[in-house]
């Protein structure tokens, strides 16, 4: 199926800028701390094992290698998720957030931080914390109480689970405001950090769990691009022209949660990168879906290491939560995003 657009750009030539600043990206973000590494030893220690002294070796060995490779996938999996979900639901402006997996990852964190004092809160399950196994299991519950609530004989409701979400967020949002509350101080500050997303917590198991979803995802998600392009189309359309679409809903369905689920897990909540790459993206080379989720994933993987490494920066020797930086990013986008779509109805 052909999708006929106006683009910026080519495909192949975003593809290829995007290829080039990748690496040079991911080089920024080894160097980038409250410890500068020459690209030199940076190169040494990562291609020969040796140069730099010993420090740096650790630095980039234990801290700062992982936390690069867990950045690239998280921003990958969570573009790749809000490109899922703004073709299921034909509109830009959708986010992985208005499925409610977000929201129930908090409840499940803060329901761990407040009440979760006799479990091990540094013992690990598979790399993830207590914490993360919460996070995890909270947007899992969610996600499957959207989807039962959007299901019906007649099939799935994309409108009934964009409602059941929204309504499911603010429930959450009010759960976790009362669990803030009976917070103490300490809990309520783990509790914040935890919602603003960072990924100081980022270690090989990590990177080892997040790998296997995001390659998992990776072989089933691009199989879905024709099918994405015709529900495009209209539903009725894409049924006349061979596409199962309650069941295509079910798959994406549970592609986005399980993606945004470990998401979360494994960096807490991090903001509007599953809004505005997508849409960027849609903007420089069009709607087909063929280009669109493997360029979406290389984007978001992009983004969030830059925004890492400036979230390392700003305010030292303190870091900034990576999750602040793509709201203080995000949220400019999304107005103007709103206007513009304002303008064209």
């Amino acid at each position: 199926m052909k999708v006929l657009n106006t683009r910026l750009i080519t495909p192949r030539l975003c593809g290829l800028l995007l290829l080039i600043a990748l690496p040079m990206v991911s080089l920024l973000g080894l160097m980038t701390g409250p410890v500068f590494i020459s690209l030199a030893d940076i190169l040494s220690i990562t291609l020969s094992g040796n140069g730099g002294n010993s420090q740096e070796k650790l630095i980039i060995e234990i801290i700062r290698l992982p936390r690069v490779i867990l950045s690239l996938l998280v921003g990958s999996l969570l573009a790749t998720c809000g490109a899922l979900l703004q073709g299921l639901f034909r509109n830009p402006l959708a986010d992985p957030a208005l499925i409610g997996v977000s929201a129930g990852a908090s409840v499940g964190a803060s329901l761990v931080i407040v009440f979760g004092s006799m479990l091990t809160a540094n013992g690990l399950l598979l790399g993830l914390s207590a914490i993360s196994v919460g996070a995890f299991a909270g947007a899992i519950i969610t996600s499957v109480i959207i989807f039962r609530l959007a299901t019906s004989p007649q099939g799935t409701s994309v409108a009934t689970m964009l409602l059941a979400g929204i309504a499911i967020s603010a429930l959450a949002g009010a759960a976790t405001n009362t669990l803030s509350y009976l917070a103490d101080n300490d809990m309520l500050r783990r509790i914040s950090l935890w919602q603003m997303g960072n990924l100081q917590g980022a270690s090989w198991d990590r990177v080892g769990l997040c790998a296997v979803t995001a390659g998992f995802l990776g072989l089933l998600i691009p199989r879905e691009a024709r099918a994405l392009n015709a529900i495009l189309l209209g539903e009725s359309e894409a049924r006349h022209l061979g596409v199962n679409v309650e069941w295509l809903k079910r798959r994406l369905i549970i592609y986005s949660a399980l993606g945004v689920a470990i998401s979360v897990a494994v960096a807490g909540v991090i903001a509007f990168v599953g809004l505005m790459v997508p849409h960027v993206i849609r903007l420089l080379v069009g709607p087909d879906h063929r280009a669109l989720l493997p360029l979406s994933a290389l984007a978001g993987a992009i983004l969030l290491v830059a925004a890492d490494a400036l979230a390392r920066v700003v305010i030292p020797p303190a870091e900034l939560p990576v999750g602040v930086v793509t709201a203080l990013l995000g949220a400019p986008f999304f107005l103007w995003l709103l206007v513009v779509q304002r303008r064209r109805t």
